[in-house]
Parts: structure tokens; C-alpha cells; sequence
């Protein structure tokens, strides 16, 4: 079972289908997922701000994927400061990972995606920072 941090974009991309919610669907299933309680405020932040521009049907199923999440994923505080991205915003991404000790991040970051393993490392970070569909060709 490995450790996976999803990006909050992740999460709501998976409201229209495609490879994201099979990346959330297959890693809250098989695998732990671990959140920390910025990303849980982006979650509700990042919904709030779409719900005007998304479909009844759509709300709910972010609701419902936020809410299974949310009962699912491990919550932990993150002491551990990593500043590597080009977008200072991505940078807790990296801390939780570095904190979770994860084995991915799931994005569609390109600031995230363009950091090199061997940066990484330097930084305390072991995790593989994929996308949704690299996530789900490596792991399944």
C-alpha cells in the first residue's frame, strides 16, 4: 500500500471524470491518502468558488468525493518546510509529502511536474510527482 498526496486541482477535476477520478477513485481505495488541514481549507475554498459555475449533478459528486476523502484520508500537521517550487503555493504540497514520508503526488502542476527526482531528494522528498494518468499506468 503506498503513501499518495493528492493535489486539491486533482480532486475537483475528478467532478468531470476522466483519469483524474480514476487516480482519486483507485489511490482512496487501494493505497492511504494523507491531507493536511491547508489542503482540506483549499478543498472547500476551490469548491466554493466553482459551485457557481458547476452542475447540480457535478456539486454533488464533489461533495461526495470531498466528504469520502475528508473520512478517509490521514490528516496530519505539517512541521516540515520544503521551498523548491517555482510557485511558492505548491510548496506545502511538497512539505506534506516530505512530512508523510508519500510515495506520489498526484498533479497536473507543471511547476510541480518539472521539479527533477535529484531536487527532490536534496530536499527530503522521496515521493514520484505524477499525473493522474502516470499515476494510474505505474501503479496499476
Amino acid at each position: 500500500m503506498a503513501k499518495v498526496v493528492i493535489d486539491a486541482n486533482v480532486i475537483i477535476s475528478a467532478a468531470y471524470g476522466g483519469k483524474p477520478l480514476e487516480a482519486v477513485t483507485q489511490a482512496l481505495e487501494k493505497h492511504e491518502v494523507y491531507l493536511s488541514e491547508s489542503v482540506r481549507r483549499e478543498l472547500e475554498q476551490t469548491f466554493v468558488k466553482l459551485s457557481r459555475k458547476l452542475s447540480g449533478e457535478q456539486i454533488s459528486f464533489i461533495q461526495e468525493k470531498i466528504g469520502e476523502i475528508l473520512a478517509k484520508a490521514k490528516c496530519i500537521t505539517v512541521s516540515a518546510s520544503v521551498v523548491l517550487s517555482r510557485d511558492a503555493a505548491d510548496d506545502h504540497y511538497l512539505s506534506l509529502c516530505k512530512e508523510a514520508k508519500a510515495d506520489f503526488l498526484i498533479t497536473g502542476d507543471k511547476d510541480l511536474l518539472s521539479i527533477s527526482q535529484e531536487n527532490l531528494k536534496k530536499h527530503g522528498v522521496s515521493c514520484l510527482i505524477l499525473t493522474a494518468r502516470s499515476f494510474l499506468e505505474s501503479v496499476f
